[in-house]
């Protein structure tokens, strides 16, 4: 996909929907006690990898004009026999089934691509086995294929909260399942915090209850009511049109995006307030307009660990350098993410500077490139604001898109800027 410099952009678009909340709601509907409809659900590699697992485990997936419904189990899958997985490149859907497959009396092993094998699983393999279920492993110790088999009766654990809130969240939908529940103590620092937020939420919108006091959540035994649950927009997705209409300049409104929402990457648009743009929230959508002069900022992205690289790639093109906090975890992603945006700022003629948690950005005179993603969704969006911002960048194996946003190049080709 090649890319050439735009300036004074003029865009309207809608968010799609949320990745993170459809992966939840479809988990939620397939454990509750009836049939639930998701309406507008993502149709993406990522959420379809979810619906196939979840088919393979007895539930019903069915489309429904723009919707799904989902025929849940009632918090026990009827497996007639070992299941075998293949979640690809889906971190999401490995970890989110790994800890319902303990819903399963027969063995459930969870694999996926090369790089799949190479993210840490053992802290959640820990937490699974002290609360009754069955754990091995295939190949290497604490990392994919993974095989869990229940029944887990639930209990007290305690987990690693640093590497990936998704251990986490797999314990808390599988929780009310349990004969005893869930007592669960995160070990601090945490990552991702707002992601265990848009958990809890999904489950009290199935008729879950959940507590939450500091580092200790509290799932008491319960069942998943079915429901009419509509997935909203996206803000990870929509951060890429913000950082366009920042970096080319000009005026940008996304729709399709609640203000209030409990997605951590809605922050990014305030990062770019800090850095100049203007922001507004209308009725009409979020409005964001810039003359493309920007500033350096320092921003903790600990909450908004999925707009990182957008910020960075808008930093590449402000009057200063640029922190960016929080975001040591990055390096357990579909690629490690932060030699990801070494690599490609420092092909622009931009300077990166990393350290454990944080990395420094100081613009240079920027230049065309050719951008490798190797599979990472993120970073070839990323690589597009890059490229219209500053012209001559080609970015090669561009459809690894498809894992959260099959038509973010379609979008932007309806948009004039490819």
């Amino acid at each position: 996909m090649n890319l050439s410099r735009r300036s004074g952009v003029e865009i309207r678009v809608a968010a799609p929907p949320s990745k993170s909340l459809t992966h939840r709601a479809l988990v939620a509907a397939a454990l509750a006690d009836g049939v639930s409809e998701i309406l507008r659900p993502l149709a993406s590699e990522d959420t379809t990898l979810t619906s196939q697992g979840l088919r393979a485990l007895g539930v019903a997936v069915e489309a429904n004009g723009d919707g799904l419904s989902v025929r849940g189990c009632g918090g026990r899958f009827q497996t007639r026999g070992p299941v075998t997985l293949d979640l690809r490149n889906s971190g999401t859907s490995l970890r989110l089934l790994a800890g319902v497959a303990t819903l399963s009396t027969f063995p459930v092993t969870l694999t996926g691509s090369a790089r799949m094998q190479e993210r840490p699983v053992g802290p959640l393999g820990d937490a699974i086995a002290a609360l009754g279920g069955e754990v091995g492993y295939t190949v290497r110790p604490g990392y994919p294929p993974i095989t869990v088999r229940g029944p887990a009766r639930g209990g007290a654990a305690v987990i690693r909260g640093d590497i990936s809130s998704q251990f986490v969240s797999s314990l808390l939908m599988a929780a009310p399942c349990w004969e005893d529940g869930l007592d669960l103590t995160l070990i601090p620092p945490l990552v991702s915090v707002s992601y265990l937020d848009l958990t809890a939420a999904v489950m009290r919108s199935f008729g879950v209850e959940i507590m939450r006091e500091g580092e200790h959540f509290s799932v008491s035994p319960g069942v998943y009511r079915r429901r009419i649950y509509a997935v909203e927009g996206d803000w990870s997705s929509a951060s890429y049109f913000f950082a366009i209409g920042a970096v080319c300049g000009g005026r940008v409104v996304v729709e399709n995006l609640d203000p209030a929402s409990l997605q951590g990457d809605r922050l990014f648009v305030e990062a770019l307030e800090m850095m100049g743009a203007s922001v507004r929230y209308g009725e009409d959508g979020i409005v964001l307009e810039s003359n493309g002069d920007l500033d350096g900022i320092e921003a903790d992205m600990a909450a908004a660990p999925d707009t990182v690289q957008t910020l960075a790639a808008v930093a590449a093109f402000a009057r200063g350098p640029t922190r960016i906090t929080g975001i040591a975890h990055l390096r357990y992603k579909e690629s490690d993410r932060i030699a990801a945006i070494e690599r490609v700022l420092g092909s622009v003629g931009a300077r990166v500077v990393v350290e454990e948690d944080a990395v420094t950005i100081t613009p240079g005179p920027l230049h065309g490139a050719t951008v490798d993603p190797e599979n990472d969704h993120r970073t070839a969006m990323s690589a597009a604001v890059i490229g219209l911002g500053a012209g001559g960048v080609r970015v090669t194996g561009a459809g690894c898109v498809d894992k959260s946003f099959p038509q973010f190049w379609n979008v932007l080709q309806e948009a004039g800027l490819l």
